[in-house]
């Protein structure tokens, strides 16, 4: 993964990171918040993976059930935000939409992904702190802006 902070005034900076073949897109956003101490941003970004992993969360059982996505695809949409979790550390939650070859989409949480060719993100950073809690009722974490 290559990045750059391509603008900065005051308390944001905007990072433009660009993951490379073969890497895991949700661990690499991951590293690179904790590395620039990213307490509260948001992302957007486009590119194709080779295999993914969507989510889809069960209110009623309270878990995600995966789909998996087991051939080459185009980020239509993934879109998120970065908050600081339970554990101190930046916590993702990212949401994707992927094009498959015949015109149809999968959809969901972000769980994993193999980029392939690549995968260009935008990070913008906010000027406020945000926290994320879990909540116990649901077993999700949410942004607290108490």
């Amino acid at each position: 993964m290559k990045s750059k902070c391509v603008a900065q005034e005051a308390d944001q900076r905007t990072f433009v990171l660009i993951l490379d073949q073969g890497e895991e897109a949700f661990a690499c956003i991951s590293r690179f918040a904790e590395q620039n101490n990213l307490t509260a941003a948001s992302l957007t970004a486009l590119g194709a993976f080779e295999s993914a992993k969507v989510g889809w969360f069960d209110i009623g059982e309270r878990k995600y059930h995966p789909i998996s996505v087991k051939e080459q695809c185009e980020v239509l949409s993934l879109i998120g935000d970065i908050a600081t979790g339970d554990d101190g550390k930046p916590s993702l939650h990212v949401h994707a939409v992927l094009g498959l070859s015949d015109g149809t989409t999968r959809g969901g949480h972000l769980m994993q992904a193999i980029v392939l060719p690549t995968l260009e993100v935008t990070v913008v950073e906010s000027a406020a702190h945000l926290r994320r809690k879990k909540r116990a009722d649901l077993g999700l974490a949410f942004i607290d802006l108490s």
